[in-house]
């Protein structure tokens, strides 16, 4: 009499659990059509440079980013121009201004006058073209504060961040900054050594721990290799079809195979794109990791690698790595500088990848046992995926928009 209470309880758990696992597959389906490029941040890059009696600012802003905000692709022929920008570039500097506002003092307390903006220059980064914008700070004696209050994109785009460089006695020092975070104060003290009055030193390089693990969930691609990697973990093949796991070790290891397959693979090539060992194009590598999800996805709807999953994990691991390294690579800090970002970049990567896997593999587990798991969260879940990525390979192989969505 006792046992149905509780077998009930327990299918009624099995189905909520179910249900919460086929929405996040299902929201990181839909959030997938967001990003033009699903696996790079949007990021833009400041730099202060302190001179006697002067401070300079560099600013560095996505194209796609500005397009974003104001249509500067006129014809609509999917090609930015220079002319298109050149003659927008007022536009962009009041943009950026409005949202990017710093508040330079000296020694006096007295703030320094700014002068007139740099002409627009753009570069090459490695996941696209940015507008340079740069501006000059006079101040009447030495150099003794900075003020940066950051709200670029936070309306259209909260996702998006800042990364901010300066130097400390020729050290470097970076931190990430969010759309709407607190103000932000540095001041120069004995002449020319910045600090951070708002954040500690420790606090600044949290922030690259932060930005890794921020990296890793607004990475959507990324994010959905991992679900169709992990959501047949807690399966087994059996005569040709996809049963239960009936005991947890098996199911762990495969996970822990996955997982460090994936970490191992993708912290090598991390490092070696950063350090400029090998810089194969991004349009190729953003390319490679589309399809590495289409392969992935694929595979859980008709299998060809099951007991050896870990190996194409690892191998598609590589390319991913170098999707991440773009973060780092555009800090333009010199290969000694790095080791000490690299670290803390990659250990928030590690973090959040491990937060993803804490949330979805005990849900799984207990969603397991559902008839309906090997159909419509595995089968449908990877059937979507693998749509979502096909659409990403043709978008990023030829160079196109397909439907205004994004890969």
């Amino acid at each position: 009499m006792t046992a149905a209470p509780s077998h009930s309880w327990g299918a009624a758990w099995r189905a909520r659990l179910t249900v919460a696992l086929m929405t996040l597959v299902g929201v990181a389906l839909l959030t997938g059509v967001l990003p033009a490029w699903a696996h790079k941040a949007s990021d833009a890059y400041l730099q202060i440079t302190v001179q006697p009696h002067a401070l300079t600012v560099r600013t560095d802003v996505a194209l796609r980013d500005l397009d974003r905000e104001l249509v500067l692709d006129t014809d609509g022929d999917g090609l930015l121009t220079w002319g298109e920008v050149r003659v927008r570039s007022a536009e962009i500097e009041s943009l950026v201004d409005r949202n990017i506002v710093w508040q330079m003092r000296d020694a006096s307390h007295q703030p320094c006058d700014a002068g007139p903006p740099a002409a627009l220059q753009l570069e090459q980064h490695s996941d696209g073209r940015y507008a340079v914008l740069q501006r000059t700070w006079t101040c009447r004696d030495d150099a003794a504060s900075a003020a940066l209050t950051y709200r670029l994109f936070g309306a259209s785009d909260p996702t998006h961040r800042g990364i901010l460089l300066w130097r400390d006695a020729e050290v470097p020092r970076t931190t990430v900054l969010a759309p709407g975070a607190p103000t932000l104060t540095l001041s120069w003290r004995d002449g020319d050594r910045p600090s951070a009055d708002a954040e500690s030193s420790g606090a600044l390089w949290a922030s690259l721990f932060r930005d890794g693990v921020h990296h890793i969930w607004v990475g959507v691609d990324h994010v959905l290799f991992l679900v169709v990697l992990l959501l047949p973990a807690v399966l087994r093949r059996e005569a040709g079809h996809w049963v239960p796991a009936q005991a947890w070790r098996p199911a762990v290891g495969r996970v822990l195979g996955v997982v460090t397959a994936f970490t191992v693979a993708h912290s090598i090539t991390l490092g070696l794109a950063v350090f400029e060992v090998v810089q194969p194009p991004s349009r190729w590598v953003e390319s490679l990791i589309a399809l590495s999800v289409l392969l992935a996805a694929l595979n859980n709807v008709r299998p060809v690698m099951v007991k050896s999953s870990w190996r194409f994990t690892f191998v598609f691991g590589l390319v991913h790595g170098f999707g991440f390294a773009s973060a780092l690579k555009d800090l333009g800090l010199s290969r000694s500088e790095l080791a000490a970002p690299l670290l803390l970049f990659n250990l928030g990567v590690e973090a959040g990848q491990l937060a993803i896997v804490s949330l979805l593999v005990p849900l799984a587990w207990w969603a397991r046992r559902w008839t309906g798991y090997p159909r419509w969260v595995l089968g449908a879940g990877s059937v979507g995926v693998a749509g979502m990525a096909a659409l990403w390979l043709v978008e990023r192989v030829f160079d196109l928009q397909l439907l205004g969505l994004g890969g």
